[in-house]
């Protein structure tokens, strides 16, 4: 298995954790504001063997609490389970970023108690994923995944990327319906930097203001258990 980057040390990722954060390439989603753009391309920034990986964070259990498997999308990678459990025999917490797209390979994860939180993405009301972001029935898909997480996760949060104009007064308050009665709903300032699809905003403003943001968070907060701004992405 062959790890696309590593980001030594995080305190924000993994929330109430200091975690590492290991980067899967490839994603099933196209995204323009995806940040993450060559991974998403499926490319890889760095090569790191999971031996390689398995060495770095042996001798570092003690200074760690967890580690973050993001990307891309990890759950379209077939050896994230062996990843999970080489985690798990450092001793370590595992947290999964997720768009949602692969629901059975969250069960046999849950099944097999291999993550500790997952954080899944919801870019955009489900219904307005296609044509831009996902497939048509990419829908049905995500509504699994979204009831998979609530059910069994041992910890999670569902989070949007504020961007326009994917997200709006509208969309927001659709978005906290779909997940209503989630234990957390995180919202996050975008940046525009490393854009998968810069030219999809060259003629508007993708960046929502910090005052809008949070009234979305006050719209949103009658529908979940917790929803709060995350400043960094």
């Amino acid at each position: 298995m062959i790890l696309a980057g590593l980001h030594k040390t995080s305190l924000i990722d993994f929330p109430g954790r200091v975690s590492c954060v290991v980067f899967l390439t490839g994603c099933n989603f196209t995204c323009p504001f995806c940040h993450n753009s060559e991974l998403a391309r499926g490319t890889y920034p760095q090569k790191i063997p999971l031996a390689q990986f398995i060495a770095f964070m042996t001798p570092r259990k003690k200074l760690l609490d967890g580690v973050v498997i993001t990307g891309g999308e990890p759950t379209l990678n077939p050896r994230l389970t062996e990843l999970c459990r080489a985690i798990r025999d450092a001793g370590l917490s595992i947290k999964l970023d997720t768009n949602g797209s692969r629901p059975n390979v969250l069960e046999q994860l849950f099944k097999d108690r291999l993550v500790d939180y997952v954080a899944m993405d919801i870019k955009t009301p489900l219904a307005e994923y296609h044509p831009l972001l996902a497939k048509r029935e990419m829908v049905a898909t995500l509504e699994s995944s979204i009831r998979l997480i609530m059910e069994r996760a041992p910890d999670y949060e569902f989070r949007t990327t504020c961007v326009s104009p994917f997200v709006d007064g509208r969309k927001i308050i659709d978005m906290a319906h779909t997940i209503a009665g989630a234990r957390r709903y995180v919202l996050q300032p975008f940046k525009a930097a490393n854009m998968l699809q810069a030219d999809f905003f060259e003629n508007q403003t993708p960046e929502i203001s910090r005052r809008e943001i949070d009234r979305f968070r006050k719209a949103s907060t009658p529908l979940v258990r917790e929803c709060l701004i995350r400043n960094e992405i």
